[in-house]
């Protein structure tokens, strides 16, 4: 299963009912989750006049719930994909970033293996890396936060 299987799947997905699917091709396993939402609930007012229907909410994952709270000033850059994360090339190898370091834009931070393809994900601005939040070889979900940046003046 590649990168376009995935993004197909995500897309069929996305105006069905079907909140998790879990698919196993070729001894690789993937499993998608769709944030669950509930459904407006009735209020009613006390003055007895008709009762009105609330937004809809959505219930975060529970990850959500756990993030820090955001630097002002800094930028998150975010994982395009699923899959694990690696701070180096290779096991032995000098990670790419450490927190301190000032990178351009373009500059690799980290690789993403997915299904035995590495992608390299780039800094998207010119910054002072404040915070890796990832461990190494930890794995990653689409969307998942992985590194602070605070841009350069």
């Amino acid at each position: 299963m590649n990168i376009k299987e995935l993004k197909e799947l995500i897309d069929l997905l996305k105006d069905t009912e079907v909140t998790e699917l879990e698919i196993e091709k070729s001894g690789v396993k993937v499993r998608i989750k769709k944030n669950r939402s509930i459904q407006p609930p009735i209020v009613e007012r006390t003055d007895g006049s008709a009762s009105v229907q609330a937004e809809k909410v959505s219930i975060p994952e529970q990850k959500e719930l756990q993030e820090k709270p955001v630097e002002k000033g800094t930028v998150t850059i975010k994982s395009p994909i699923v899959g694990t994360f690696f701070r180096s090339s290779s096991p032995d190898a000098v990670p790419y970033v450490e927190v301190g370091d000032v990178v351009k834009k373009g500059q690799v931070l980290c690789i993403i293996e997915a299904m035995k393809l590495m992608n390299e994900i780039e800094s998207e601005l010119d910054g002072k890396v404040v915070e890796i939040l990832l461990e190494n070889a930890h794995p990653v979900e689409y969307g998942e936060p992985l590194f602070r940046i605070e841009p350069l003046a």
